[in-house]
């Protein structure tokens, strides 16, 4: 089933009634309501909303992934659910124990898949991408080659138009803004997804920050960035310049979960593709299989 992603933005008031999340509007009055199990990521982006615990914990129960922004619009919190899964406690363990070899032959599997997308997202848009696929057909096991800086390098000069003169910096100069916006959903359906299949976002196959609660899923999001970054240039070629975080292009980024990609040679859409990637890598760690699935272009 896909799940839907909401976003409130307006001061309101949100409860549960029937296993239906209810919104009542303070400016309006206005009350709509959704079905909770329908939900997968919940965002709240306003000051004045008032939550009831009853909800809280029924969107957790539901595994729905809650996030709160702050006064600037943009996401500084993650809620999710502490019990994911009924065989959680030996996924625990499959993961905790899991080999360094294995790790780093993960992570081969894990950039090579990145750097394949990110070809494919500057072949979209009529860049040259050759090196970058040769690039990722080189990556030896944990990347000892640090294929992955090359291509980033080569990648971020050449997706933007010149005039914008951009560098990936997460607190530079717009478009960084919007891409940060959109990684930040993604993290949070792959923390998502993560939980579902019964492993802990802390502990990566790569990311190790001490100071980082979701290092797995930034490990895992990696492939699934230059989905984020085709609707980024999007917007960029409908603005130009005025790249300042608007309603509309907030709206573009929430639809990143509902994305259509291709993963294991069927279509699906991106939310179901990352849970497709969290439960394959859930059978690497038990031994049952040595290749995470991952999307690539439709």
């Amino acid at each position: 089933m896909i799940k839907r992603t909401l976003y409130f933005g307006s001061p309101a008031y949100l409860k549960t009634t029937n296993e239906q999340l209810v919104f009542e509007s303070h400016e309006t009055g206005e009350t709509k309501s959704t079905p909770i199990e329908d939900i997968g990521v919940l965002i709240l982006d306003h000051q004045q909303i008032t939550v009831s615990q009853a909800l809280i914990a029924k969107l957790l129960a539901n595994n729905v992934a809650f996030i709160t922004c702050d006064s600037t619009h943009h996401p500084v919190g993650l809620l999710l659910n502490l019990d994911g899964n009924t065989l959680q406690s030996q996924k625990f363990q499959d993961q905790m124990e899991a080999s360094v070899p294995l790790k780093k032959q993960l992570w081969q599997q894990t950039v090579s898949a990145k750097l394949n997308n990110q070809a494919a997202m500057l072949e979209s848009i009529r860049v040259p991408a050759r090196n970058i696929r040769n690039w990722a057909n080189e990556v030896k096991s944990g990347d000892s080659g640090n294929h992955e800086a090359m291509a980033a390098a080569y990648y971020w000069k050449n997706l933007f138009p010149d005039f914008l003169e951009f560098r990936r910096e997460r607190y530079g100069p717009p478009p960084n803004n919007l891409l940060n916006y959109g990684y930040a959903i993604l993290r949070a359906v792959v923390a998502r997804a993560l939980v579902s299949s019964g492993l802990l976002p802390t502990f990566g196959i790569f990311h190790k920050n001490q100071y980082n609660a979701y290092c797995l899923a930034d490990d895992i999001m990696e492939p699934y960035r230059p989905f984020v970054d085709m609707v980024v240039v999007g917007i960029v070629r409908m603005n130009g310049r005025f790249l300042e975080l608007t309603p509309n292009m907030k709206r573009d980024l929430l639809g990143v979960p509902a994305m259509d990609v291709r993963i294991n040679d069927e279509k699906s859409t991106l939310m179901v593709a990352v849970q497709k990637t969290t439960s394959s890598l859930a059978k690497c760690f038990a031994g049952k299989q040595r290749k995470i699935l991952y999307p690539d272009w439709v």
